[in-house]
């Protein structure tokens, strides 16, 4: 099941930003006779309705180290420039009136503070760390500081949303590139599968279904709660330990259809009947329903895969290797035929780089599980049965073969034309950025403190 994780690198960032979000204010330096020197933060710039302090450039710093950034090379000037840009572009965002997902934003705040409990031990001790009176202020800093985020996010990415490129213009960029300077792209794979899942037997589904009724039953008619059955029962370990929560949004279906078929139908309170899905067999429950978004809770249970089913599943992808070894059928007709994979049967087995949305994997950059099993595969030849589970713990057999290899080579127009089409609209998007900032300077209030008055701003911030 896809979960909304949460992500480590926003933690970090974001614990960074808090720290020094609560020293914006004051320093507080003690002095004779007990008592307080205050030394307010400086003001270094303001970009439209938005100010940026001293504080915040000492912040970005620390921030980029965190990331493994050399920063010996970087000056407060530039690093200025920079957040007077992620200003700009949020100060806009507002005037447009662009929509932020604000129940996002809540979950980012929702997980961030259990990330804080989860190290510090408690909410109490969270609050005494951060010097903060209470959990509400908390969250409101934390909110505020995903909120300018996502709005710069937004208004970059309108800016750049409607623009495309022509094959003339990837031509002409490609032409405009001196020979001694073409980009380099690294060897690349085309790497296709064919997966066999052991059939699930009707006893094992039974029992499935039986337990899942039995949860629901005591949901039901007993009122035990749903989120305590599945800590304890569910094998979905992206929601388990929340209590099988997860947020739908109709708009961005992030869940398989047959679960997003069942979760709508159902109204607040109410407790689906076991359903089937490619995970395993469900029930849902709905907390709450808000416009397009829809809380539920769901329970997994995963049918046991029997040895015997385990040996079927076995013993016919190793009839469809040897068929396709001793030429009766190509890759191509038995990935189309026999594999139980929805994603690849229909293009005769080849995978989709997840990255890129093309079918070539650059070897640097290949996931290391897949990078072990084709290492040693020479091109065109049939690896041997690997045995795999997933997240849930179901297995499958599959077989992998190189379909083709891409060696190292300096950009050519018409082999690589996707990669060249790519870095153009990159270039051209990167134009339309600049031409809209120059023009958004010259429209906003923008003051910079007189300290900072002497730096060579990359951007005409000074308006000179």
């Amino acid at each position: 099941m896809q979960n909304k994780k949460i992500n480590l690198k926003f933690l970090i960032n974001t614990l960074i930003t808090l720290i020094f979000f609560i020293n914006v204010q004051f320093l507080l330096a003690q002095t004779d006779n007990n008592s307080y020197k205050i030394k307010i933060d400086g003001l270094a710039a303001v970009v439209g309705d938005f100010v940026i302090l001293d504080s915040d450039i000492d912040k970005t710093i620390i921030d980029l180290q965190s990331q493994g950034v050399n920063t010996v090379d970087l000056d407060r000037c530039s690093l200025l420039g920079k957040l007077m840009e992620d200003k700009l572009y949020a100060h806009h965002a507002e005037q447009d009136s662009l929509e932020i997902d604000s129940q996002q934003i809540y979950n980012y705040v929702d997980q961030t503070i259990d990330y804080f409990i989860n190290q510090l031990g408690d909410i109490d001790k969270v609050l005494e760390f951060y010097k903060k009176q209470d959990e509400q202020t908390f969250r409101l800093e934390l909110f505020e500081i995903n909120r300018v985020n996502q709005l710069s996010q937004k208004m970059q990415t309108k800016i750049v949303d409607e623009i495309e490129i022509t094959p003339e213009e990837v031509k002409q960029f490609f032409n405009n590139i001196p020979k001694y300077e073409l980009p380099v792209f690294g060897a690349e794979l085309e790497i296709s599968q064919i997966i066999v899942k052991p059939e699930v037997g009707e006893i094992e589904q039974k029992k499935v279904i039986d337990r899942l009724e039995s949860i629901r039953n005591d949901v039901v008619v007993n009122g035990s709660s749903f989120a305590t059955k599945a800590i304890l029962y569910s094998q979905d370990p992206g929601s388990r330990s929340k209590g099988g929560k997860y947020t739908l949004n109709r708009n961005r279906p992030q869940m398989v259809k047959e679960f997003r078929d069942v979760a709508y139908r159902l109204k607040e309170g109410e407790v689906s009947d076991p359903f089937k899905t490619d995970f395993g067999w469900h029930i849902v429950k709905v907390d709450k329903i808000r416009g397009q978004e829809v809380d539920v809770r769901h329970i997994l249970l995963v049918p046991e895969i029997t040895n015997m089913a385990l040996s079927e599943a076995k013993k016919k992808i190793d009839l469809i290797r040897k068929r396709i070894i001793d030429n009766e059928l190509t890759f191509e007709e038995a990935a189309k035929s026999f594999s139980d994979d929805k994603g690849t049967k229909n293009n005769g087995g080849v995978l989709i780089n997840p990255t890129t949305g093309d079918t070539r994997f650059e070897l640097t950059k290949i996931d290391p599980v897949l990078y072990n099993q084709i290492q040693r595969l020479a091109d065109n030849e049939v690896s041997a049965p690997l045995l795999e589970s997933d997240k849930q713990g179901n297995q499958s057999f599959k077989i992998i073969k190189v379909s083709n290899r891409y060696d190292e080579h300096t950009a050519d127009y018409s082999k690589d034309y996707l990669k060249i089409k790519e870095l153009a609209l990159k270039e051209k998007q990167l134009n339309a950025i600049q031409d809209w900032m120059k023009e958004k300077i010259i429209d906003t209030y923008i003051s910079v403190n007189q300290d900072s008055r002497d730096c060579n701003f990359t951007n005409e911030w000074l308006k000179k």
